[in-house]
């Protein structure tokens, strides 16, 4: 195997990549693929996953799956390509990408479900990214503090990072996506990425959001109560912090 895949594990029969979560052994991260779509819908259109994301629409269609898809399976396959390239480097490299986002549980027959999405991500706050950072709010800077924050080279330790998630509703509370972020972060984000410092955040109302992060050392630092208009509703931000502590 390429060392530089590591620490993905490669799927003896189909050749996939995969991360394997740390405490649920039967949860693996792997690539999207093209066939997720309907499972993406279904859980995407279930209200009480669509009332806690800001981006995808609701009602959220084949179309608008197959879009993303595409967009991530790029992203994805050119991550996997750079570590081919580097695969007789002595290091391992810096990406800026993790390969694989996407939740699956397996099954005692071999096969596997989508259960949802965890993907590491350039922060999309620059309104918060002023001198006075989260307490204070400038609409006008957003899109310009952004493109500062993805213009940065992969592995600066200046970059702002942030966690985009969702899970089906079948499978919450279990710990799941709590042990997903710390998987992860901690496997990959960290040592491939060389991520030091991430901002997530989570409407006011979604405590299981907050609690998957709290869980794992993210501080509650800000909340704003009516920050902005999502899906024609004003809704509150909860924004929390990390940042890397190599002790």
């Amino acid at each position: 195997m390429n060392p530089q895949l590591y620490p993905l594990e490669i799927n003896s029969t189909t050749g996939e990549p995969f991360l394997r979560l740390r405490n649920h052994k039967n949860i693996v991260i792997t690539p999207p693929r093209p066939d997720d779509a309907p499972a993406i819908v279904s859980i995407l259109n279930d209200f009480s996953v669509s009332d806690c994301l800001s981006g995808p629409p609701f009602p959220y269609t084949f179309d608008d799956a197959k879009s993303f898809l595409d967009k991530i399976l790029e992203a994805s396959t050119g991550v996997l390509k750079e570590l081919e390239y580097a695969k007789d480097e002595q290091e391992l490299i810096t990406v800026g990408r993790c390969p694989v986002q996407s939740l699956r549980e397996l099954k005692e027959d071999g096969s596997d479900a989508f259960i949802g999405d965890i993907s590491l991500v350039r922060c999309m706050h620059g309104e918060l990214m002023g001198p006075a950072g989260p307490d204070g709010v400038d609409w006008d800077k957003k899109m310009s503090r952004e493109e500062s924050n993805n213009q940065m080279s992969n592995g600066d330790p200046q970059i702002i990072w942030s966690i985009g998630d969702y899970l089906a509703p079948s499978h919450h509370r279990q710990g799941i996506m709590s042990d997903a972020v710390d998987t992860v972060l901690h496997e990959w984000a960290i040592p491939r990425m060389k991520v030091r410092h991430m901002w997530v955040s989570a409407f006011t109302g979604n405590e299981g959001s907050v609690k998957v992060f709290l869980k794992n050392g993210f501080k509650l630092i800000k909340t704003h109560e009516d920050f902005f208009e999502v899906k024609g509703k004003r809704r509150g931000l909860h924004v929390m912090e990390w940042r890397y502590n190599a002790q």
